[in-house]
């Protein structure tokens, strides 16, 4: 027997303080993981971009809108009251949400939808003193509530069937203004003239009832003035407006024109009808740099079928004047006849009255100023206006050089045309143009026309064969292709 035999004791076990550090090694591992996890999740929540990939930019706010929720001095609660099935409700909340998030913590939000959530509703209502007995939108500032209910945030199509398309939103129009509404306090006050004529009835009537829309829209209340039963412009008005006078001023109109005018902050839209007959209030534009030419502003041509003369013009909006800066990307036509504007931009008189003249909008290449604007064929020649050819301008007396200091001053737009409000022919550009320079014009520099998002269906159409194809792909294509994954990882588990 041999005297010793192989050691056949097992093996030590791993020592205690080796398996402790394996234990601490995956608990520190899993803290490391987690805290990565976590510090991604919270700097992705404060550090993110967002792409509007609409067609239309319909999640997108408008620049007037931007701007105005960047100066909010006051807390805005906004809650969106609407029924999930309703067809806009979709918008309606990511309009809400986009508002929310550009409103700098001063803008709260809360979706309530009156059919589920009756208890937060019925607290609403007491909070409020609201009916919310439909559809829309409450905005609170303090102690000042508006609600606007759903038939104002669209347009819809027109015509006798029972169920009207939406053809377009406007809720940001209509929450935008209820929230300048409701943050100012009372209405600006906007006196239009009457008593000197007009083309039409039904183009004066057209243009009193687009201002007063927009005066709902913009906070601002219009009302008619006839200069001949007044002494002087009423002290409370916010801006006067003269829409296509055919009439002219007299002289002691003229002169209550240029006390208003010379007063501490005065605003000023006239639109100009070219065949008015108004050489006193020519006169007066005149002396603040604007002065209208005795012309008609189109585009004329001989052709095979005979003479053809455009009296509609294509035009184009300024990109430095904060009127027209958000209309810069928009093409604007000018329907009816236009005359052309005479703009001294280098004057030494007006430098001495602190006024500065800046051109709004300008016609294309193409067309001129047509003195003989009557003759079948009109020809370009020496008495005519080429280009560039202006037909609106702003004129602002009293302006600093220093943009950080926030002066009001004594502005004005002159429009050669009278024709932007009529019913037929107006353009939401046009309507856009005509809010940015009211708003303009009581020193609401940032404030503008926003225009209404269109509302597109789409539709598509799939021949037998694709519809087969998509069949397949979704019913056996991607089940079985999931399917297969499966088997493989069991497959392999199994082996292992």
């Amino acid at each position: 027997m041999p005297d010793s035999l192989p050691d056949s004791s097992p093996s030590p076990k791993p020592s205690l303080p080796k398996r402790w550090g394996i234990g601490l090694n995956v608990v520190l591992q899993v803290i490391l993981v987690l805290g990565i996890f976590f510090g991604v999740n919270r700097l992705s929540y404060r550090y993110h971009a967002r792409w509007d990939l609409s067609p239309q930019q319909s999640y997108t706010l408008s620049s007037a809108t931007l701007n105005y929720l960047g100066k909010l001095s006051k807390d805005v609660f906004i809650a969106n009251v609407f029924a999930r099935d309703s067809k806009i409700f979709p918008d309606v909340q990511a309009l809400l949400e986009e508002y929310r998030i550009n409103g700098r913590g001063r803008v709260k939000l809360r979706s309530i939808d009156p059919l589920r959530d009756i208890d937060r509703a019925e607290s609403l209502k007491a909070e409020t003193g609201l009916a919310l007995d439909q559809n829309g939108i409450v905005i609170r500032v303090g102690n000042r509530t508006r609600f606007i209910r759903e038939e104002e945030m669209v347009i819809r199509e027109t015509g006798n069937q029972t169920v009207r398309v939406i053809k377009e939103f406007r809720g940001e129009d209509a929450v935008t203004s209820a929230m300048i509404n409701l943050i100012e306090g009372g209405e600006r006050k906007f006196y239009m003239v009457l008593g000197k004529g007009a083309r039409t009835e039904a183009a004066l009537a057209d243009a009193m009832a687009a201002l007063g829309g927009l005066g709902r829209q913009q906070n601002f209340q219009l009302l008619p003035l006839n200069l001949a039963d007044i002494k002087r412009v009423p002290e409370d008005a916010d801006g006067l407006l003269m829409v296509g006078l055919r009439y002219d001023l007299s002289e002691r109109e003229v002169d209550m024109l240029k006390a208003y005018w010379g007063s501490k902050r005065a605003g000023l839209l006239v639109m100009l009808d070219p065949a008015g007959e108004t050489p006193r209030l020519h006169a007066f534009l005149g002396m603040n740099g604007v002065t209208p030419r005795e012309d008609r502003v189109l585009y004329a041509e001989s052709t095979g079928t005979g003479t053809r003369k455009e009296f509609s013009v294509q035009a184009v909006f300024d990109n430095e004047s904060s009127i027209t800066q958000p209309l810069a990307a928009s093409t604007v036509t000018m329907p009816g006849q236009s005359q052309s504007l005479d703009l001294r931009f280098d004057d030494d008189y007006l430098q001495n009255q602190n006024i500065t003249v800046h051109a709004l909008i300008g016609a294309s290449d193409r067309y001129w100023g047509e003195k003989n604007y009557l003759e079948d064929l009109p020809l370009v020649d020496e008495e005519d206006t080429k280009a560039p050819i202006f037909l609106a301008a702003s004129v602002e007396r009293g302006s600093v050089t220093d943009e950080r200091l926030r002066v009001d001053t004594c502005r004005m737009v002159v429009v050669g045309n009278s024709s932007l409000l009529d019913k037929k022919t107006a353009l939401a550009v046009n309507r856009d143009f005509v809010a940015g320079s009211l708003n303009w014009i009581i020193n609401r520099d940032k404030l503008g026309g926003i225009t209404p998002k269109l509302k597109h269906s789409y539709r598509i159409q799939l021949n037998p064969r694709q519809n087969e194809l998509i069949f397949w792909i979704t019913t056996i294509a991607m089940p079985g292709l999931v399917l297969g994954l499966g088997m493989m990882v069991w497959a392999s588990r199994r082996a292992a």
